[in-house]
């Protein structure tokens, strides 16, 4: 019974975490879903896929739905022996997103059990973690991934400290159950940016270790840590192969191409350019926003209320006022260096204010590497701010120039801070009575100065962005003066927000000195302020209002439009171009297969082939992806579906193979190409081989798909010479293979993004299959991985135990 009670204030937190969690997104209770719009996306993306997964209760792992032709590695595809997602699964028990908030409750309540904080003040650390604003608002707009990555992260940590502080057992277990989790979330940005984060905490424990001479210890942790990870990333082996695999042939990897769509030689041979890198990159005066939630105007789209001036002038422009009160709610006020932003960064003034008085109070000196590692993600977050910083990372740091939007390495920060602030109100309420004066007044002098000197000091800025010059073009000079004042009025009201959450946080902890709380009624005190200030702010951009019913997620692009009804009465096998999505689009693969999408790492060629072809009208380049229709809206408004009647069809013969020996070569060749009669071989991108091409064909020569699946193609060839055959099928190096009446034929890469074969005279069945080995492969591993996890783990426990009775016998 006394080991049930020693459990009970942590039962008590985790049911007190799935509450809290229900009750912020409490529409999940009437079955409705959070809009999100970058699931939307992938609702679209998805589509073939899971409705063969449905129709045959298996994975294709390729969908040709999207960008003409890709894998479904990166779009949810499913392995065997992916046990590790099931435990994801059994922790994800509440819905979405009521779950990923849970994993960040649970995640962070568990790293600060490491530190060895008592249950209540990692109850209401954990609450300041979940609802910091940018981890709220990654699930009102669907960063499913990144919210999912960001949750585990706590526990690996958390693993990685019990480990070090000689608690083997339990941080060896947490660790490789964590990182297992971590990997198996799929964000890789996040889970790179992290690495810093581990790297500062682990070269922290190094130096206590060898400075105390403990080098058992020291081989000991490594030992543990390094096994932990190794079965980690072995219980994910399928996805980290198939990743691999796959980004050598996306927009992460280099291109082959050395001059740019406007015929232009390259500078930059990286597969991302600097300006994409470094788009989304913070302001160095806009950190300010995390301890001042609106000081540079909130968000893309704000709502200022009937109050706001703004309001006041569209009524005056004689507008009804229900309407006026519907405008105002998608005001640009955001006038930060950032294009776009959802909602502020902001991580609380109160819990900023404890972490300063963590830097006074804490003795252990893990602070410093939390606090290191926060100045590090803070100076990254600038991008091309501080360029200094950010070109050596680029130019240096293996990796960091995969990714982008590099302002988001402030969840470095975002868990950091909290960690900071929890430890300071511990170390305030744990502190010696004569001790907490001066860093308490310290602490407080820092903020609320830095908060004054924002106050006076409002003259430094003129509220405007980079965007208000498409706001003056599009509303007029006077909105925009309007516009403006709002900004400034934002500005003061968010410093006199945060003083006064500041000053209530402050009075609480000073009455503590006085006797006047106690220890319990501090920490609850001190705790709600924290949280509700957070809780105010996140509410204001993700609202029940989100939310919609089950059947509207389903289907996230609404009705079918008169022209998608047209396209879909046509049975026969085609391609549709969306040109309103452009290429970023996924709203056309929910209903068509399309040669546009929206993914995060595009295939590679056919992204070349759009910008340096189809961009420029290269009507026979949509020939041969077998485009028979493109989307187009007219001036009123009204989608159309014009057809091509020049579409090549799904395969045909061509009488002249056009051999390159360049990828440059092979692209210039496509402006001219006579895409039915006509193919183009880069002969560098195979190593091996000598081409002697036979291309004859005569009027009666046909190639013709018989069946379809995403996974399988089936064709019929006749001709009477020896031909080469064009297949509108994207060309994708691994796991596809080829037959010809059973027997295996060499796959050729042509038309830059397409596949050719070469076919005898003769009627013959062709077929495609696509069985990916990298699947076979790290299935394998993966089961391995997970059956040497299990036992580890019994291991564990069984010498753990062993050890307990035979001290429990020299008692």
């Amino acid at each position: 019974m006394k080991k049930l009670e020693k459990f009970a204030p942590h039962l008590y937190a985790i049911f007190g975490f799935i509450v809290i969690a229900i009750i912020y997104f409490y529409p999940v209770l009437s079955g409705k879903q959070i809009m999100q719009s970058d699931i939307a996306q992938y609702t679209g993306m998805a589509k073939e896929q899971n409705d063969f997964r449905n129709e045959f209760h298996e994975e294709p792992y390729w969908t040709n739905s999207a960008f003409g032709g890709m894998p479904t590695y990166q779009l949810g595809a499913k392995y065997p022996h992916n046990y590790i997602k099931s435990l994801d699964s059994a922790l994800r028990f509440l819905p979405r997103p009521a779950d990923y908030l849970f994993l960040y409750f649970l995640g962070f309540y568990i790293l600060l059990m490491s530190l060895r904080v008592k249950p209540l003040q990692a109850f209401f650390g954990a609450l300041a973690f979940g609802f910091s604003t940018y981890l709220i608002i990654i699930l009102g707009v669907g960063h499913n991934a990144k919210a999912h990555a960001i949750a585990y992260i706590p526990m690996v940590l958390a693993g990685i400290i019990f480990v070090f502080n000689k608690r083997y057992l339990i941080g060896g277990i947490v660790n490789m159950l964590a990182a297992g989790l971590e990997i198996q979330a799929n964000h890789f940005q996040m889970t790179y940016y992290f690495l810093f984060l581990f790297a500062f905490v682990i070269g922290f424990y190094i130096y206590e270790i060898v400075k105390e001479k403990d080098f058992k210890h020291l081989y000991k942790s490594f030992a543990i840590l390094g096994l932990g990870a190794i079965l980690a990333i072995g219980a994910n082996a399928t996805n980290l192969l198939a990743t691999a695999e796959y980004a050598k042939y996306s927009t992460r990897s280099n291109s082959n191409l050395t001059f740019d769509e406007n015929g232009k030689k390259k500078t930059d041979t990286n597969a991302m350019s600097y300006d994409y890198i470094t788009q989304y990159s913070y302001g160095v005066a806009e950190s300010l926003n995390l301890i001042a939630p609106k000081l540079f105007g909130g968000s893309n789209a704000e709502d200022l209320g009937d109050k706001s001036s703004m309001y006041q002038f569209i009524v005056g422009q004689n507008v009804p006022e229900t309407e006026a009160r519907d405008l105002v709610k998608h005001m640009p006020t955001y006038w930060g260096d950032q294009p776009i932003v959802a909602a502020p960064a902001y991580i609380g003034i109160v819990v900023f204010f404890l972490a300063i008085l963590a830097m006074f109070l804490e003795k252990r000196k893990i602070k410093y590497a939390l606090a290191g590692a926060i100045m590090l993600s803070l100076l990254l977050s600038y991008g091309k701010n501080l360029s200094v910083l950010t070109d050596f990372f680029i130019d240096y740091m293996p990796m960091y120039n995969k990714f982008r939007a590099v302002s988001s390495i402030q969840v470095i920060l975002e868990l950091c801070l909290p960690v900071l602030a929890i430890l300071g109100l511990s170390a305030y309420i744990n502190a010696e009575e004569t001790t907490r004066k001066k860093p308490l007044l310290y602490s407080v002098g820092i903020v609320g100065g830095i908060l004054i000197l924002l106050f006076f000091g409002s003259g430094m800025f003129d509220f405007t962005c980079d965007n208000d010059k498409i706001y003056a073009q599009q509303y007029g000079p006077e909105f925009m003066k309007v516009l403006k004042e709002d900004r400034a009025n934002m500005y003061m009201s968010t410093i006199y927000r945060s003083l006064g959450f500041l000053v209530v946080a402050f009075g609480i902890l000073y009455f503590y000195t006085k006797r006047t709380f106690s220890q319990f009624t501090t920490v609850l005190f001190v705790g709600i302020v924290m949280v509700l200030d957070l809780f105010i702010v996140a509410k204001n951009y993700v609202k029940a209002d989100d939310f919609v019913s089950k059947s509207q997620i389903e289907r996230p692009f609404g009705e079918p439009t008169e022209a998608d009804l047209r396209i879909l009465e046509d049975s026969t096998h085609f391609r549709v171009f969306d040109v309103d999505g452009n290429m970023n689009s996924a709203r056309s693969s929910f209903y068509h297969q399309s040669i546009g999408g929206y993914h995060a790492a595009k295939p590679k060629k056919m992204q070349e082939v759009f910008d340096y072809q189809i961009a420029k009208n290269n009507f026979e380049v949509l020939n041969m992806l077998n485009v028979k229709y493109i989307l187009k809206s007219n001036e009123e408004g009204n989608q159309q579906a014009l057809e091509n009647p020049n579409a090549n069809g799904s395969a045909w013969f061509v009488s002249k193979v056009k051999v390159v020996n360049s990828a440059d070569e092979e692209m210039k060749a496509l402006d001219k190409l006579k895409t039915n009669d006509e193919a183009t071989f880069d002969r560098s991108a195979f190593i091996k081989g000598v081409f002697n091409f036979e291309t004859g064909k005569d009027s009666t020569s046909i190639i013709e798909l018989m069946s379809y699946k995403p996974n399988h193609l089936k064709y019929i060839s006749n001709n009477s010479k020896n031909g080469f055959g064009v297949f509108s099928e994207m060309y994708y190096e691994k796991g596809w293979k080829a037959t010809i009446d059973g027997k295996e034929a060499e796959i050729l890469n042509v038309n830059y993004v397409l596949r050719g074969l070469q076919i005898p005279a003769g009627k013959h069945k062709i077929e495609f299959i696509f069985e990916p080995d990298v699947v076979k492969t790290g299935s394998t591993i993966a089961l391995i991985s997970t059956l040497l996890m299990l036992i580890a783990i019994g291991l564990g426990i069984f010498y753990w135990r062993k050890q307990n009775n035979q001290l429990a016998e020299i008692k």
